[in-house]
């Protein structure tokens, strides 16, 4: 089995959209469901990692499930507006390493 590429995945959920899914929601809606599911992977963080102890029903979902959830929808995002994460990614990681390459060295071997 191969690692599955971000290219794929967004091919992937394309085509799950328009085979099961019918038409992807307004960008607006999946911004709002961005947010949703951004919401519920913070409050698996605030439960699991953070001080807040989790009430019955809390932890229904583990992390890598609402992750998964953020990346869904982000990609759904992408794929109606026409962006390329794979590229966005590239140009991201390309400007951190330039603007940042000296911004955290003093925190080198110290967990962040």
């Amino acid at each position: 089995m191969h690692e599955l590429t971000i290219s794929e995945a967004q091919g992937m959920v394309d085509e799950w959209i328009h085979t099961i899914g019918g038409r992807y929601f307004s960008e607006l809606t999946n911004m709002a469901l961005l947010t949703e599911e951004t919401g519920e992977l913070a409050r698996v963080i605030a439960r699991v990692f953070g001080d807040q102890v989790a009430k019955e029903g809390d932890l229904r979902k583990s992390l890598s499930e609402e992750m998964a959830d953020v990346l869904w929808v982000l990609i759904c995002l992408a794929n109606q507006t026409g962006v390329d994460l794979t590229e966005a990614f590239r140009a991201s990681l390309e400007k951190k390493r330039k603007r940042d390459k000296d911004r955290f060295s003093g925190l080198r071997g110290e967990q962040v």
